[in-house]
């Protein structure tokens, strides 16, 4: 196994150089301890437990011979990025090719880097062109915003470059489905192929961008949501398609910091939660007396958490409270304090091309009700990285993290003083270590506060707040059959569907509201009316990029099992007769009218 790639998979290749000096390989690795991770210069909690844990995953895998491992090609939900060095011949001509080596050489290793901390793989690297999938060997749940993240990132790396000219690349992205893993080629050509027209839709958008751009296709776009700001460029005729394709040129992060908002419809009904919704309100009733209350909210992906806070704000609106939010990110799980810093950022009105010295104004003016003194402003202008005057307070940095966390607290009592607080802190199941830990010293202090806090998270999340007398635990289980029917007739509004569409929805999505929002809508947007309103195949057609790609994540973390399981379910149905064997009482295939779920 090669240490530096396996690095780069976690996102952690900065530790590279630190285990190639201490002569750590393949062998080694599986031994490594808390203790020698720190030795080697990990000094974060968070990049320690990443990697124990990816250690612990290679324990648990039986070791086998190098032999060669025939893997299935598959159908897949991919983002593919195709990224083009801008000026390569001309580069060519001017520089000696030993020269010109050094320079490309360069390029791709800071794209394979930077790609690689977002989860792409590098399929092929074709002279100044990189070919990088997203969705493949392992899929995310969020492949293409990863797609355009890394995107983005890539024109910066490669822009900040120190090469004798300044580089310039133009990428293009595209999402859909490929049929991927066959080996084509020999030899050292040997590599993963992919098929389908999403690869070429790449490259041609590729062709189509200006330098130092990223553009990206409609079905791509659709997966994004409102993360990103994008320029519509509109229909573009591109070589090799029938068909003028919709694009877009991405321009930058949109801002918008609430995943729920920014990838799902406010307009879905609330269905199936009126007890829950109950609970939390009764919560809030006791916040408002003073008595603080936190509410644990936990259920899988696409359950209702942040739909059931939000229904929450929307009961208590007309009421006076200040509501203060917070939201954890995948992309940001090693970055210290990342909700409480683009809490305050959005708190304050930082504006994307406010100078420094703007938004040092606008922090000033957001602390001053409630700031003790110029120290505790310092502490928290040099966490949002503004000018400050910390370095003369000569601080350990055990005590600046307390005087830092202990500010932010008096801030929240301050705020709990003038009206009732609603506090948000979702997705804690991506929280980086400095925010959990202050994150923890919140649930305490929440409880002499008036102060309703809630906090969402998936199962795996590990906590130890629910044995407290004022936390409630809180867990979503999946809709019944009526609520599931009656969200569908919601979503379709005055669109008639017939019975056989709704049972098959109901059917296909197990009570999942996320699934269950998906599926019709993509139902309803196919293109064949009379088709997508009657007929029962047509759901399975319409079946959306985002399920799909949510689907094989999983069954990507489960293993090479669990696909051969859906491929099962999916050959012979979701469900299959039974009959009891009159001698056993087993049941047997065939003849009964009893049914069980087959590999759900």
């Amino acid at each position: 196994m090669d240490i530096a790639v396996w690095l780069r998979g976690l996102g952690l290749e900065q530790y590279e150089a630190a285990f190639r000096a201490n002569a750590v390989d393949a062998s080694v690795l599986p031994r490594l301890t808390a203790e020698d991770l720190k030795d080697l210069g990990v000094t974060l909690v968070g990049h320690r437990r990443r990697l124990l844990d990816a250690i612990a995953a290679l324990g648990a895998e039986p070791a086998v011979a190098d032999v060669p491992v025939r893997v299935a090609a598959e159908r897949r939900q991919l983002s593919v990025m195709f990224c083009d060095l801008v000026g390569s011949t001309a580069l060519a001509v001017r520089f000696d090719p030993e020269d010109l080596r050094e320079i490309e050489g360069a390029y791709h290793r800071v794209v394979a880097e930077t790609v690689g901390c977002y989860g792409g793989f590098v399929a092929k690297n074709m002279g100044d062109g990189v070919l990088v999938y997203f969705g493949y060997p392992e899929a995310h749940e969020d492949d293409a915003e990863r797609a355009v993240r890394a995107g983005l990132a890539v024109i910066d790396a490669v822009g900040r470059l120190a090469t004798p000219e300044p580089l310039n690349v133009r990428l293009g992205i595209a999402s859909g489905l490929v049929v991927v893993g066959d080996l084509i080629g020999a030899g050292a050509a040997q590599e993963r192929g992919v098929v389908g027209e999403t690869p070429n839709l790449a490259a041609r958008l590729q062709a189509v961008a200006q330098p130092g751009t990223l553009v990206i296709a409609e079905s791509t776009r659709r997966q994004i949501g409102a993360l990103f700001e994008c320029a519509d460029l509109g229909a573009q005729r591109l070589a090799g398609f029938a068909q003028a394709q919709h694009v877009w040129r991405v321009v930058d992060e949109s801002g918008v910091v609430s995943r729920f908002e920014a990838l799902r419809s406010e307009a879905t009904p609330l269905v199936g939660r009126d007890e829950e919704l109950d609970l939390v309100l009764r919560r809030w009733e006791q916040a408002k007396a003073g008595e603080g209350r936190v509410v644990l909210i936990s259920g899988e992906p696409g359950i209702g958490k942040s739909r059931l806070a939000a229904a929450l704000s929307e009961s208590i609106q007309v009421e006076g409270h200040t509501r203060l939010r917070y939201f954890c990110s995948p992309h940001h799980q090693d970055s210290a304090l990342y909700p409480f810093i683009t809490q305050i950022e959005h708190a304050a009105g930082f504006a994307r091309d406010d100078a420094p010295e703007e938004k040092l104004g606008k922090l000033k003016k957001l602390l001053a009700p409630a700031a003790s003194g110029d120290d505790e402003t310092a502490l928290l202008a040099e966490l949002l990285s503004l000018p400050n005057s910390v370095a003369d307070l000569n601080l350990s940095p055990q005590r600046k993290r307390e005087m830092l966390f202990e500010a932010l607290l008096r801030q929240l009592e301050a705020v709990a003083r003038r009206q009732p607080v609603l506090m948000v802190f979702e997705d804690a199941h991506w929280v980086d270590p400095t925010s959990r830990e202050l994150l923890d010293l919140t649930v305490d202090r929440a409880r002499r506060l008036a102060v309703l806090l809630i906090v969402t998270f998936r199962p795996e999340f590990q906590q130890a707040w629910s044995g407290q007398t004022h936390v409630t635990v809180l867990g979503l289980n999946r809709l019944g059959e009526r609520d599931v029917t009656a969200l569908v007739r919601g979503l379709a509004g005055n669109t008639p569907l017939g019975s056989q569409i709704v049972e098959e929805i109901v059917e296909r999505t197990d009570g999942v509201p996320l699934f269950i929002e998906e599926l019709t809508k993509a139902v309803l947007e196919t293109g064949d009316r009379t088709a997508a309103l009657t007929a029962s195949p047509s759901v399975a057609s319409a079946i959306p990029a985002t399920l799909h790609a949510s689907l094989i994540a999983r069954l990507d973390r489960i293993g090479a099992a669990a696909k051969e399981v859906a491929q099962v379910r999916r050959g012979i149905g979701p469900r299959v007769r039974l009959r009891a064997d009159p001698a056993s009482g087993a049941a047997l295939g065939g003849g009964s009218a009893n049914r069980a779920r087959a590999a759900d």
